[in-house]
């Protein structure tokens, strides 16, 4: 394949442009934000799931308060029905022993119910704090994601923005190019990551592996417009002044 040595040279102008597009994909995919968004978005469920925990605690808490003091309420209700029939007129002996045995039995339960009651409060005053340490530690942690999201979004605009400007530099660089010497720059450039390289000091700029006197003997007799490769990577070498031939 024949070209122009000086088009072979502005090969290197657009190697330059791909290499900075892969380095800005790599630096796309190695952002250290992906990794703390997966710890942030983590640490979001883990809190979630620990709110909903508690809370529904606290609300089966709430329950067990309500049945008490409706329990609570039923028993003073029974109570003082009672008294009223006990001072009431008319009420014999034996349905006054009656009475009297059950208001004794009801301030009994009214007694294990207040402890309960009590015992409960207490339960739910302990899960209250859970509830309210919970949802602080969730909006932390929703916050930590949302500044972390801040960050990533901000990179990768960032990105995004250089990515368009090499893109633009790429399609400028692009006419004047042979189709035959754009096709293979781009197969080796596919193959290897790289197209095309410098040629200095007998040293291939993309393995940068020194070529061997049968290498440098063969290129030396190459004619100038002659399209040669590196025989250790396969790229284009791009022949210069500083190629040591």
């Amino acid at each position: 394949m024949k070209a122009d040595p000086a088009v072979q040279r502005r090969l290197l102008d657009l190697a330059e442009i791909d290499a900075e597009l892969t380095r800005l994909a790599h630096r796309r995919r190695n952002l250290p934000e992906h990794a703390e968004l997966t710890d942030a978005e983590a640490a979001v469920r883990t809190a979630k799931d620990k709110l909903v925990e508690v809370e529904t605690a606290a609300g089966d808490l709430d329950r067990d308060i309500r049945r008490i003091e409706r329990d609570v309420d039923g028993v003073r209700a029974r109570t003082e029905r009672d008294n009223k029939m006990l001072t009431g007129a008319g009420i014999g002996a034996k349905q006054a022993t009656d009475l009297q045995h059950e208001l004794e039995t009801l301030a009994r339960r009214q007694s294990v119910l207040e402890d309960e009651q009590l015992e409960i409060m207490e339960q739910r005053e302990a899960i209250g704090a859970d509830v309210d340490h919970s949802r602080a530690a969730l909006a932390s942690a929703e916050q930590k994601l949302s500044e972390i999201t801040g960050r990533r979004d901000s990179a990768i605009s960032d990105i995004d923005a250089a990515e368009t400007g090499r893109r633009r530099a790429r399609d400028e660089a692009l006419p004047g190019f042979p189709a035959d010497l754009l096709a293979a720059y781009d197969k080796r450039r596919e193959q290897r990551g790289v197209g095309a390289a410098l040629l200095l000091q007998r040293r291939c700029q993309a393995c940068r592996l020194e070529l061997d006197r049968t290498a440098i003997s063969e290129l030396r007799a190459a004619p100038d417009d002659e399209v040669v490769h590196c025989e250790e990577c396969g790229v284009i070498l791009v022949r210069s002044k500083e190629s040591g031939l």
